[in-house]
C-alpha cells in the first residue's frame, strides 16, 4: 500500500513537472506568428517586438539568480505555486493589452513565472528523482520545448478563430496555466529546510567552471531566442502565410522536444556527455548556415535539423550542471546560476539580429552570428569532461562556503 501511495505520489509529481515546463515558452513563441499583426496595431516596430522576448529573457536571468534565496528562505514548494500563478494572471491581462508597452509589461510578468520556476524546478528534480535525473529533465526539457509548439501553433489558429484578434491568439494560454497550477499546488512535495549559506551565490561564482557554463549556456540560448523571435518573420519575407510559417516554427519546437527527450536517454548510458553535446552543436551549426545561405531550399529540414540541436543541447546543459554536484540543494543552485548568467546572455541576440537585419535589410548575418556563437561553444566544452567536475568545484581551504566535490554522475 505504501509502495502504491509512493508510485501515485511520484506519478502526480512527474506529471506537474511536465505540464508545469509546457507553460514556459508559448508566451514567447506564439509572438513569432503575430507579429505583424501586433505591430501593425501597437506601433511596435523590429527593435520593439524584440523586447517581448528580450524582456523575458532577461528576468530568466536576473532571477535564475534568486534560485538559492527562494529554496531557503520561501521554499521551493511555494516559489513554484506562485510562479505559475503569475503566467495565469499575465496570460490573462493580455486581453486587455492596447498598446506596445503594455504588452511588453505582460511579458515581463510571464517573465518572471518563468524564471522563477526554472531556477528552482531543477533541484526539486534532483531530490525527487535522484536515480532518474538525467530522464527526467530529459522530460522537462521535451515539454517545455513541446510547450514552444503549442504556442507557434496554436496563436495563429486561435487568433484567426478569434475573428483575427491576436488578443485571443494570445489569451488562451491561460488555461493550460491555471491546470498546471491547480496540479503543482496537489502534488509538489513540502518544502525541505535548506541550511543557511549553503549554497553561497557568490562561492559558486568564484569558480571558472560555473562561467563557462553560463557563457555556453547562454550562447546556444541566444540561438533559441533568435529562431523564436524572427524565423517567422524571415520566412513570411519570403512569402510565407502567418499560419505557414507559425507551422514552420511549431516543427521546429517539436524537434527541439523530440530531442530533448530522447539525447539525455541516449547520453545516459555514458557518464561523459560531451559527444551528444558536440552532435547537438553541429546540427545547430548547420541549420545556421541553412537558414543563412538557402532558406528556400528546404526549410523544413533546416528548422528540423536547428530543432533538434537547439533542444537536444539546452538538455544536455542542464543534465551537464547537474551533474557537477551530488547535493541536491547545490546542484539546483548551480542550474539556477548557469541560467541565470545564461539566460542573460541569451536574451540580447535577438535585438541584435534586429538591429543587424535593420542595417543590411536581411537576417543573413543574424544566421552567421550565432553560427560563431555555436563555434564558441564548441571549444569551450571540450574543457567540461566528467573528470574536472570535483576539481572544478572544489573551493580554497579559507573558503567558508566550501561544497563536498561531485558524487557519481547520474
Amino acid at each position: 500500500m505504501v509502495n502504491s501511495k509512493n508510485s501515485t505520489s511520484s506519478g502526480l509529481l512527474l506529471a506537474a513537472v511536465a505540464l508545469i515546463a509546457l507553460n514556459l515558452r508559448p508566451f514567447i513563441t506564439g509572438i513569432g506568428p503575430l507579429a505583424a499583426d501586433i505591430g501593425r496595431q501597437t506601433g511596435l516596430d523590429l527593435k520593439g517586438m524584440a523586447l517581448l522576448t528580450l524582456v523575458p529573457m532577461l528576468l530568466m536571468g536576473v532571477f535564475a539568480f534568486a534560485g538559492p534565496f527562494l529554496q531557503a528562505r520561501v521554499g521551493e514548494r511555494r516559489s513554484v505555486v506562485a510562479a505559475v500563478a503569475l503566467l495565469v494572471v499575465g496570460s490573462f491581462l493580455r486581453f486587455w493589452t492596447a498598446s506596445g508597452w503594455q504588452l511588453v509589461g505582460t511579458a515581463a510578468l510571464l517573465g518572471l513565472g518563468a524564471a522563477v520556476v526554472q531556477a528552482v524546478l531543477p533541484g526539486i528534480v534532483k531530490r525527487q528523482f535522484p536515480r532518474h535525473v538525467g530522464v527526467v529533465m530529459g522530460l522537462y526539457s521535451a515539454m517545455l520545448m513541446g510547450g514552444g509548439a503549442l504556442g507557434a501553433q496554436a496563436a495563429p489558429w486561435v487568433a484567426a478563430a478569434g475573428g483575427g484578434n491576436w488578443h485571443v491568439g494570445l489569451v488562451w494560454m491561460a488555461v493550460p496555466a491555471a491546470l498546471a497550477l491547480a496540479l503543482a499546488a496537489r502534488s509538489l512535495p513540502r518544502d525541505v529546510p535548506v541550511r543557511q549559506g549553503r549554497p553561497a551565490v557568490t562561492g559558486y561564482l568564484r569558480r571558472p567552471r560555473v562561467w563557462l557554463l553560463m557563457a555556453c549556456f547562454g550562447l546556444v540560448n541566444g540561438g533559441y531566442s533568435t529562431a523564436v523571435a524572427w524565423l517567422a518573420p524571415f520566412y513570411q519575407e519570403h512569402g510565407w502565410s502567418a499560419s505557414a510559417s507559425g507551422s514552420l516554427l511549431a516543427i521546429m519546437a517539436v524537434c527541439q522536444a523530440m530531442a530533448a527527450l530522447l539525447l539525455p536517454m541516449c547520453a545516459g548510458r555514458r557518464e561523459d556527455r560531451r559527444p551528444w553535446l558536440w552532435l547537438t552543436l553541429v546540427m545547430q551549426a548547420l541549420g545556421f548556415i541553412a537558414l543563412a545561405l538557402w532558406p528556400e531550399t528546404a526549410p523544413v529540414l533546416w528548422v528540423m535539423v536547428l530543432g533538434a540541436g537547439l533542444g537536444g543541447c539546452f538538455a544536455l546543459s542542464l543534465i551537464v550542471a547537474l551533474d557537477h554536484l551530488s547535493d541536491p540543494a547545490q546542484a539546483g543552485a548551480l542550474s539556477a546560476l548557469m541560467q541565470g548568467g545564461g539566460f542573460l546572455l541569451g536574451a540580447l541576440p535577438p535585438w541584435i539580429v534586429a538591429a543587424l537585419r535593420d542595417a543590411t535589410g536581411s537576417f543573413g548575418a543574424g544566421w552567421l552570428l550565432h553560427l560563431s556563437c555555436v563555434a564558441v561553444v564548441t571549444i569551450l566544452y571540450w574543457r567540461v569532461s566528467p573528470a574536472s567536475y570535483p576539481r572544478a568545484m572544489r573551493m580554497t581551504p579559507s573558503t567558508p562556503d566550501a561544497c563536498p566535490a561531485a558524487g557519481p554522475s547520474m
